[in-house]
């Protein structure tokens, strides 16, 4: 396990007492809060209510009234729409989520979701060409679009309008769209930038809704999608994210919608739905099919209504996630190979004519949890041209990196923690370089040691079922919500084993405390970290109640583990 600094943040402790005080709530539950930066009772009681927050006005994000203005007109003339999306889970939500809404109002529309390797991310002029030709009038995308200026040009010379739905970083110029909803635009002032594409199609049919009138679907029954596509995309769980994520997770528990149960049942998921559970379980299944095959695979899963059809469906997007970890191993190990020969750069750019376009995106991933540092994978082909995925570390942005090398790059784009690129083999050794003096500049006398943000510094004595209770009342937990990480120091191991697949299982207390059990998933034994079940160790971790012969009992999930020091 890779030493991590850890950084407890820094909270008011008049505020922290003030806080407890007005909502009898634990202190340490009040310290969660101010570290999210929630500092009113009012902005707390709502953190910690089950009620969902009320969406913001559509109208408020730029061009929804031309939206649902032409969506109504194509319905109402009978015009044949397409809804032409990404190969992501957020494309593919997003895509089946307009599909849905759409035919609920009677409208004639088809799905486009171009092969991610035989014509690669987003809108492709003979795409284009090819649903003119089939009598199209109207192209509305999903998580694509803000930067295919020439190719929506071309289809406005085609006679084709434009509708785009995309989330990904402008560079401020809009593309001549008939409209463009995207929260990062300049001009928008809807109060929060956070959403998805998913998200955003099922803002157009709320404001579809209040314009025109509701469809034969509840947007509420649309939820589920909803949260599929902010969790999977990595989005901040925060505003009315956390509401559509909440309200989803629920759907999803109560198996609302035929092809999410189909999909439960081959994951073999018998519980409740929790963030993490759709985020490593799924999303990973949905997207195998855009990954090795095609993606309207999922789409398919997601809308139909038959439960054969589901059936048949999961199983195709079960067979296929096996066969994309077997690839994703495999690139692994190869990766891990060129990496001992680049560990002391600031930065990891990897490229190899032997793996797949599909996986680099996760390779990238787990390349960066591992060393800490930027990783871009990119997979090269025949002709010398490569394609690739970016994944970063918190704090330094991709998409501005990716600008400043934008002369060596046949495009890019994405957000400030993922992207995509796409490079010539011969400029690769230079953008390499460039890249990684971007790292450099950025890291400074940084040390390269993933940080660790602890939440609070409690006492064991602390930590009840209550606190605990208290805690989970702030789900869905993921980016920009992390789950609360406590920390306490001075602990006595009073057991130490490894069980399971190399998980280390502890008993401590600190002090006269009750013992505690804890559990660190893959960690290994205390000797593998460097320690002794005879020295005091300062543990990070998340508590958790675990419930056996009835009754709830506390387990210490670790998130770090070392010997005690001064923090």
């Amino acid at each position: 396990m890779r030493q991590k600094r850890w950084v407890v943040r820094d909270v008011c402790q008049t505020q922290r007492a003030a806080l407890a005080h007005a909502l009898s709530i634990s202190p340490v539950t009040a310290s969660v809060l101010l570290a999210r930066g929630v500092t009113t009772p009012q902005e707390a009681s709502r953190w910690l209510s089950s009620r969902v927050q009320a969406p913001h006005d559509p109208f408020l994000l730029p061009d929804m009234e031309r939206v649902v203005d032409r969506l109504h007109r194509a319905a109402v003339n009978g015009e044949r729409v397409c809804f032409y999306g990404d190969y992501d889970v957020d494309g593919i939500v997003a895509t089946s989520l307009y599909l849905t809404f759409f035919q609920s109002l009677g409208g004639a529309a088809l799905v486009y979701i171009p092969h991610r390797l035989r014509e690669g991310y987003g809108l492709n002029e003979p795409a284009l060409h090819r649903l003119r030709q089939e009598g199209i009038g109207l192209v509305v995308t999903s998580d694509c679009g803000t930067t295919a200026h020439r190719e929506i040009a071309t289809a406005r010379a085609l006679g084709l309008d434009i509708i785009v739905t995309d989330h990904h970083q402008t560079d401020g110029a809009m593309p001549p769209a008939l409209a463009v909803l995207n929260p990062h635009r300049n001009d928008s002032c809807y109060p929060f930038k956070g959403l998805c594409s998913g998200a955003l199609a099922w803002k157009v049919a709320q404001a579809y809704g209040w314009k025109y009138g509701g469809s034969d679907t509840a947007l509420e029954s649309m939820m589920d999608l909803v949260a599929l596509s902010t969790v999977a995309d990595v989005v901040p769980l925060q505003d009315e994210n956390r509401g559509f994520v909440r309200e989803g997770l629920a759907q999803m528990t109560r198996g609302a919608r035929c092809g999410i149960r189909a999909l439960k049942l081959v994951a073999g998921i018998d519980r409740d739905c929790t963030a993490d559970i759709v985020a490593f379980r799924l999303a990973p299944r949905v997207n195998a099919a855009g990954r090795l095959a095609h993606a309207l695979t999922s789409v398919r899963l997601l809308t139909t209504q038959s439960e054969l059809e589901a059936k048949q469906l999961a199983e195709e997007l079960e067979r296929l996630n096996r066969e994309r970890q077997q690839i994703e191993e495999r690139m692994m190990a190869e990766a891990m190979a060129l990496v001992d020969e680049t560990t002391d750069r600031p930065a990891l750019v990897l490229a190899s004519p032997n793996w797949h376009l599909g996986v680099v995106g996760i390779v990238a991933a787990r390349l960066v949890e591992r060393f800490h540092r930027p990783a871009i994978v990119i997979a090269m082909d025949r002709r010398g041209v490569g394609k690739g995925s970016a994944r970063t570390v918190p704090g330094f942005d991709l998409y501005q990196a990716l600008a400043a090398c934008r002369d060596l790059l046949d495009g890019f784009g994405g957000h400030p923690s993922a992207a995509g690129l796409t490079i010539r083999e011969a400029h690769l050794s230079a953008f390499r370089e460039r890249f990684c003096e971007l790292v450099a500049d950025w890291l400074g006398n940084e040390p390269q040691h993933p940080a660790l943000h602890v939440d609070a510094e409690v006492q064991l004595n602390d930590v009840d079922v209550r606190l605990v209770r208290e805690l989970g009342s702030l789900h869905p937990f993921g980016a920009g919500n992390p789950e609360p990480t406590l920390a306490v120091r001075n602990l006595a191991i009073l057991d130490a084993r490894v069980v399971g697949e190399g998980h280390l299982k502890l008993t401590v207390r600190q002090g006269t405390s009750f013992p505690f059990d804890s559990i660190g998933f893959r960690m290994g034994s205390l000797a593998d970290l460097g320690l002794s079940p005879r020295q005091p160790v300062d543990l990070a971790f998340v508590p958790e109640l675990n419930r056996w012969n009835g009754l709830d009992r506390i387990q210490l999930r670790i998130r770090d583990l070392r010997a005690s020091q001064t923090m």
